[in-house]
């Protein structure tokens, strides 16, 4: 047991720097590089290293501090404390990569979408061992805690939006906004493929009255389980069975098969499975 844990303390530490190293890379190189902001705390750290020169990592290590600690006093648990070791490792990541990676000044459409494509890959790899890079969504879940009417997300696009018109004004041209936006959007969507995108698949619910057949097919030739529901009918007042599937994408089509050779009048809605945690998908980390 404590092999298996330390096991994990280490794949932990190994996935936080190479996040973080991917992401400061993408910071550095190519968001600061080209007057883009990357909006949260980073984008704040850019905006004061542009000002006055500071030292990224340092500054953004003084400023998650104090939402670390609030974090922790609120929220405790294994959560703060690995988002306290995730902001470190960025940091520190940060102060080496604007001592050692060149500024790629390029073309501002290739720079956001390079830079928010190694932005979204280097915290998707943070945030898939359980942790994330502190600050804006440290804060985001405070005030939420506060105003249950605000989502966490619309709170950190409004903190980001703030951020990202605050650099506009500091780069004195509208345009890095516009630049930031796409960044965001490409990062957001990397974010997406990489946290959920393997994970991705169909709920398929079917109404029929063949179901121990449509079961055992399902079973056999695709290789899912499926959970079956008695139902009744609202309008026909009639005794089916309603089945739940989940499957990969790819997998519909021989679902669809298995309905139609047993049951042409079966009912059937397909809905997507975001994520999909259980025997034959992801287990839990």
């Amino acid at each position: 047991m404590k092999n298996i844990k330390l096991k994990k303390i280490a794949t932990d530490i190994i996935f936080y720097i190479l996040g973080s190293f991917i992401y400061s890379i993408a910071v550095t190189g190519f968001i600061s590089a080209n007057q883009i902001s990357p909006g949260g705390f980073t984008g704040i750290t850019t905006l004061l290293n542009y000002l006055f020169a500071l030292p990224s990592g340092i500054i953004l290590f003084i400023l998650n501090i104090p939402v670390l600690i609030l974090g922790f006093i609120k929220f405790g648990g294994y959560f703060i404390i690995k988002t306290s070791i995730a902001t470190l490792t960025v940091s520190f990541a940060l102060t080496v990569t604007d001592l050692t990676v060149p500024e790629f000044t390029i073309d501002k459409v290739l720079a956001s979408v390079f830079g928010g494509l190694l932005m979204g890959l280097g915290l998707s790899l943070i945030m898939l061992r359980g942790a994330t890079t502190g600050g804006v969504d440290i804060i985001a879940k405070l005030i939420n805690k506060r105003f249950r009417h605000l989502t966490v997300g619309r709170i950190i696009l409004l903190i980001d939006a703030v951020v990202i018109t605050v650099a506009s004004l500091v780069y004195r041209n509208i345009e890095s906004a516009l630049y930031s936006v796409i960044s965001m959007y490409v990062s957001s969507t990397i974010m997406d493929k990489v946290l959920y995108g393997a994970d991705k698949g169909k709920m398929i619910y079917v109404v029929t009255s063949h179901a121990d057949e449509i079961c055992r097919d399902i079973n056999s030739i695709i290789h899912r389980g499926i959970t079956k529901l008695s139902a009744k009918g609202g309008y026909t007042d009639k005794e089916r069975s309603l089945l739940l599937c989940t499957v990969r994408r790819y997998e519909v089509s021989g679902v669809y098969d298995v309905i139609n050779k047993y049951d042409k009048n079966a009912f059937i809605v397909v809905s997507d499975a975001g994520e999909i945690i259980g025997e034959g998908f992801k287990g839990f980390s």
